[in-house]
């Protein structure tokens, strides 16, 4: 039978990412909430941080056995598996909270476990898109998963911030839990083509668990390109865990312009994918990844010495559009440049470092907030006389020049990706994967 997607597969696809972004849009709403919820409770960027720190840690160590056992393993029974652990754990959430016994340490846990599990349900996902997609839409078929997230963007946090006023938490969670039984539903009725076999597959599980290292350092130029998102996601996940307590502290706490900001983020994404959906993306993907990076940067410098919403939606609405443009031509070549059958070990071992450069990020980011650059402008030091004027004082002046610098950041590893040739010509120097057939 051939892996050549047809007509059929491409329906099917669409009907698993509309399950996914109604699932996305209650897991945003649930996730706005909780973090709101644990701002007001503590009042510390280093509670709201250490929530996506525990979500990622125990993913990190699974990483390399999820690789292994998606390339191996039915991947659509691993993607209910993956949702349905999400919907229990939020119940748990839901039950503990009813009974006034949810803590800040109930968050760090919940998030461990589904972190560890939605691992399963990612990279399943992601290795079955270029069984249903032919070659020549990867770059659309993944615009759509960023129209999704957008999507969930801007409905979210209107709800959210509707809804955490009138139904609380309680509320929330119920609307989140019903989406999860639509996504697992979208995925239960809908085939999903496995990858032919092949002898790496066979090869014993332990020696598989390094398979997609090998892999990439054997094939320079994709890790060379996975270096440079490293460097770019270090820098920009350690702003990105500011961002909520960066525009609270500079707002009075204001949970209405955060909504229109994450809004405004949405539409940028939403307008961004769907540019990138008719247009078909950027025929030199390279350069379009690395002026996505410096887009971002660029946008984001501008969005941290902002005081105003005015002045905040512009740049927020075009970082957005930058990053959905860029990650579209990023994951596309991932997607034409690995064949199906090890994409799950691949993926695994790309997604692996990239959450250990995530997990760093979080992990200081809140230290880093609270013990260096709020001190700094909240205690009157050299620091807040030189740079108050530009950042403004106390905790948010602090927060906008952590998070300015790591915009700056952000745009220099684009701009140098330009000048290396390894990385600047990898689609001349790697040929797309071959087509292979599965057996009947």
């Amino acid at each position: 039978m051939s892996e050549q997607p047809t007509n059929t597969s491409l329906r099917n696809f669409l009907i698993i990412w509309l399950g996914q972004l109604v699932s996305g849009i209650g897991s945003q709403m649930t996730g706005i909430a909780l973090e709101i919820w644990a701002w007001e409770t503590t009042g510390q960027a280093t509670t709201l941080a250490l929530v996506g720190f525990f979500s990622l840690l125990p993913s990190i160590i699974i990483t390399p056995i999820s690789g292994v056992i998606v390339d191996r393993y039915n991947r659509k029974l691993l993607m209910m598996f993956g949702d349905t652990v999400a919907v229990l754990a939020t119940i748990t959430l839901l039950f503990l909270y009813i009974n006034n016994s949810l803590q800040i340490w109930h968050l760090y846990v919940a998030a461990a476990f589904v972190g560890t599990f939605s691992q399963f349900q990612y990279l399943a996902y992601s290795a079955s898109v270029s069984l249903m997609i032919p070659k020549q839409h990867y770059t659309r078929a993944s615009s759509l998963e960023f129209l999704s997230h957008h999507s969930a963007i801007i409905i979210a946090p209107a709800l959210a911030g509707y809804f955490y006023k009138v139904i609380g938490l309680f509320g929330i969670w119920l609307i989140d839990i019903s989406t999860f039984i639509v996504a697992i539903s979208s995925i239960l009725f809908i085939p999903i083509l496995q990858p032919a076999q092949t002898a790496e597959k066979q090869e014993d599980f332990w020696q598989n668990l390094g398979y997609g290292v090998r892999y990439l350092t054997t094939h320079k130029s994709l890790l060379l390109l996975l270096i440079t998102n490293l460097l770019f996601f270090f820098a920009h996940d350690l702003g990105g865990s500011l961002y909520i307590p960066m525009i609270l502290a500079r707002t009075g706490n204001d949970t209405l312009v955060l909504g229109n900001l994450i809004t405004a983020a949405g539409f940028g994404g939403v307008l961004g994918a769907l540019i990138v959906n008719k247009w078909g993306g950027f025929k030199d993907k390279i350069r379009g990844i690395l002026l996505g990076m410096m887009g971002v940067g660029l946008t984001k410098i501008v969005f941290g010495l902002g005081r105003t919403l005015w002045v905040w939606i512009p740049p927020q609405f075009l970082c957005s559009l930058s990053f959905t443009a860029g990650g579209s031509a990023d994951n596309a070549i991932w997607l034409s440049k690995v064949a199906p059958n090890v994409q799950g070990r691949v993926f695994a071992a790309r997604s692996l470092l990239l959450q250990l450069a995530s997990a760093v990020a979080v992990l200081v980011a809140g230290p880093l907030a609270d013990k260096v650059f709020i001190p700094a402008f909240t205690q009157e030091s050299s620091i807040a006389v030189i740079f108050a004027g530009i950042f403004g004082a106390g905790t948010a002046g602090g927060l906008a020049m952590l998070y300015v610098i790591c915009a700056v950041c952000m745009f220099l590893v684009g701009l140098a990706g330009l000048s290396v040739p390894l990385l600047r010509n990898l689609e001349k120097i790697l040929p797309d994967y071959e087509e292979k057939v599965s057996a009947e």
